[in-house]
């Protein structure tokens, strides 16, 4: 009776390391089996920079647009192309317009000028563009009155039909 105990003890042992073995070579197997992939070759190419020109609206002065970029190089297989853009409506287009600024407030009314003005320092240039660091803008100044309130003059008017109608 212990024979048979040892045995199967044995048995079962032998069946386990047999086990471990078959697991560890199916994992070594599929190791072996995965391809490393190669690295991504860089390409070395004679082309240079693309070099783009200002977004042109397709209509108007701001909204969807396109712009042109062209490249030198002998073994260039492109050497232009047309990317579509966008000038935003709300900027100041008279900087650039792809130049965006970031104005400060009005300053006080320069009375020999009769204007006020403010500075804006460059915000965010689009594609490289070309923008002057800080600029200047002035506007006239403007007379400062204040708007009667409508519900007083409202009230006004109805006074004064009220009274009228009770002359008639």
């Amino acid at each position: 009776m212990l024979s048979q105990q040892y045995q199967q003890q044995r048995r079962k042992f032998a069946a386990a390391f047999l086990a471990f073995i078959f697991i560890l070579a199916a994992v070594d197997t599929a190791e072996a089996g995965k391809k490393e992939k190669p690295e991504k070759k860089v390409k070395k190419s004679d082309c240079g920079e693309w070099q783009w020109s200002v977004c042109v609206p397709t209509s108007g002065d701001c909204g969807l647009g396109t712009r042109e970029g062209t490249r030198t190089g002998a073994e260039c297989k492109q050497t232009m192309k047309t990317q579509r853009c966008k000038i935003p409506c709300n900027w100041k287009k008279q900087f650039g317009a792809e130049c965006k600024y970031q104005f400060q407030a009005w300053g006080e009314c320069d009375l020999n000028t009769a204007l006020k003005t403010r500075t804006g320092s460059l915000k965010r240039a689009l594609h490289n563009a070309d923008c002057q660091k800080t600029v200047t803008i002035s506007k006239p100044c403007g007379k400062v009155t204040k708007p009667k309130p409508q519900a007083e003059s409202k009230k006004k008017k109805k006074e004064g039909k009220k009274q009228e109608k009770m002359l008639d």
